[in-house]
């Protein structure tokens, strides 16, 4: 029983830590007060808009963003997004 407790608190610490380094989205009005980092952009064809928020959120953790807040958004046979990134 000891080891199977162990396990679950395992899992769920290795969980919140993944969740703790993610970027997430934020509004304008969550960015205020925000220091500002730069921006990114993505672009792709054919794919889901949560595909966009994925990418976004890939290349503002690579930049060392905790969050970013989209500045532009267009869609189509080929979608496009801007955001700005926050530290």
């Amino acid at each position: 029983m000891n080891m199977k407790s162990t396990v679950v608190a395992a899992s769920l610490l290795s969980m919140l830590s993944f969740g703790a380094f993610a970027a997430t989205s934020i509004n304008a009005e969550q960015a205020q007060g925000l220091q500002p980092i730069g921006s990114i952009s993505v672009s792709q064809v054919g794919s889901a808009p949560m595909d966009m928020h994925q990418m976004l959120n890939e290349k503002a953790e690579e930049k060392g963003a905790s969050s970013y807040r989209i500045t532009e958004a267009r869609s189509g046979d080929q979608w496009h997004a801007t955001a700005e990134l926050y530290k």
